[in-house]
């Protein structure tokens, strides 16, 4: 069942070429964060291109409830009065954060270094999500949280009145982690330091930056150590969101494998941190192509123009890009289905706690549409035996997925028989226009919102 409501059976047919222009939403990084920023600077935030799929809008209503003054206007420009670092007042309400991990990760970090509590819920999925692994180092400040086991949702937080600055090493690659305590940073003395072994994304040090704080990178023999020195005053900001990669990957891997397609992308931010699909997909002989490459709001940003790829082989994905690419192994396993050959994902146990476990989820559903896969806790194989060999004709579980739900329905664009999913209501989360994107792209879906 869908986390907004009744659940929503979709099923995706063979298509005919799909050709034509897809723009895609804003970047989801980069619109939690803006409006995350733009309520911690003082002044009006003016963003525009923010998506405004439910996840970035339940940010939105966290930062009003905090405080700061959050309104869309009518040329569907976002604009944010901010309170300043350190001036966020307590909500008198639960924040809930719906399917987001990055938007409550990000508002327990902005939040944990001002003497106020605010108690954090959201969705079945996002419930069952790991939260020790932010509020572990948000303890180091001196803020106190009280959950249920695992450090999971429902969590109330007490933010530390006096702060101290943190040293501290992630654990595992998580640019969720590193934002959250650059965030608390914020509103502490001296400086806070976060030391990543594998390069996470870096919007939020970007960003800092463009807010006027001082954020320094250097990479040292025990990783990339960024450092924030803290209680500036952040300036309030204009921001061009740039279109998001990750809702770029499915109509681009959708007209990789499906016959006759060329599609257009355009704008598509590509941060390094977050590129690692386009590359591979590269590697594995995918036609294509960037156009038009410059720079918008500090993010390196292309047109993306991809052919159906016939000739496309299986390869080994280095195990050192998975943190620029954690959120398209779904897509890319549909892409490597009908590849030929073994395509080899490594270090990838980061999607065993995403909004669903990827892995199983994945590979339950590709092997139930006669796809061969073998996978162990931090990897996965998926033999493919190229264009139009998928069988298809099951239907998949998307457990409150939306990447699995957008995955599988472009699965079965290619497929034998149709691919169906139990529920696509959880896809208005982060890519709230990909069915009627697709559509006109020439895709053919059947059942709700279709």
């Amino acid at each position: 069942m869908s986390s907004h409501g009744e659940a929503q059976p979709m099923e995706a047919a063979r298509s005919g070429p799909l050709t034509g222009t897809a723009e895609v939403p804003g970047d989801k990084s980069v619109s939690h964060r803006s409006l995350i920023l733009g309520a911690l600077s003082v002044g009006e935030t003016r963003v525009t291109g923010l998506l405004e799929g439910q996840d970035v809008l339940d940010t939105a209503k966290a930062m009003q409830a905090f405080g700061a003054e959050v309104a869309r206007e009518g040329d569907g420009t976002w604009s944010i009065h901010g309170v300043g670092v350190g001036g966020f007042a307590e909500p008198d309400r639960v924040i809930d954060c719906g399917n987001s991990g990055t938007g409550v990760r990000l508002i327990m970090g902005a939040m944990a270094t001002s003497p106020i509590a605010a108690t954090f819920t959201g969705d079945a999925s996002l419930n069952k999500r790991p939260m020790a692994r932010v509020t572990d180092p948000l303890a180091l400040f001196g803020a106190r949280s009280y959950g249920r086991s695992g450090g999971r949702l429902p969590l109330t937080i007490i933010g530390a009145a006096d702060p101290l600055p943190v040293r501290y090493a992630t654990p595992v690659p998580s640019a969720q982690v590193k934002s959250a305590v650059l965030l608390a940073g914020l509103n502490a003395p001296g400086e806070t330091v976060v030391i990543e072994a594998e390069a996470t994304r870096d919007h939020t040090e970007r960003m800092l930056r463009g807010f006027g704080a001082e954020v320094s990178t250097e990479v040292t023999p025990e990783g990339r150590v960024i450092t924030l020195t803290g209680q500036p005053e952040l300036k309030p900001q204009t921001i061009a969101v740039p279109r998001d990669p990750s809702s770029a990957a499915f109509p681009v891997c959708a007209a990789l494998i499906t016959e006759g397609s060329e599609v257009l992308v355009p704008g598509i931010g590509l941060n390094p941190t977050r590129a690692g699909l386009f590359t591979t997909l590269r590697e594995m002989g995918a036609d294509l192509a960037y156009e038009n490459e410059r720079e918008e709001g500090g993010e390196p940003v292309a047109d993306l123009r991809a052919k159906f790829s016939p000739d496309m082989k299986g390869i080994e994905v280095p195990p050192e890009r998975a943190a620029s690419m954690i959120d398209e192994y779904p897509i890319l396993s549909v892409v490597a289905a009908n590849a030929t050959g073994r395509t080899v994902m490594r270090g990838v146990k980061e999607l065993r706690v995403k909004e669903s476990d990827r892995i199983a989820a994945m590979a339950d559903g590709l092997r139930a549409n006669g796809v061969t896969v073998e996978d162990g806790e931090d990897w996965w194989i998926v033999t493919g035996n190229g264009p139009g060999s998928v069988a298809g004709g099951a239907t998949c579980a998307t457990h409150l997925d939306h990447r699995i739900a957008m995955s599988f329905l472009c699965l079965g664009m290619a497929a034998r028989a149709p691919v169906g999913i139990d529920d696509a209501g959880p896809i208005v989360t982060s890519f709230p226009v990909f069915v009627p994107l697709m559509e006109r792209l020439g895709a053919a879906f059947r059942g709700a919102g279709a």
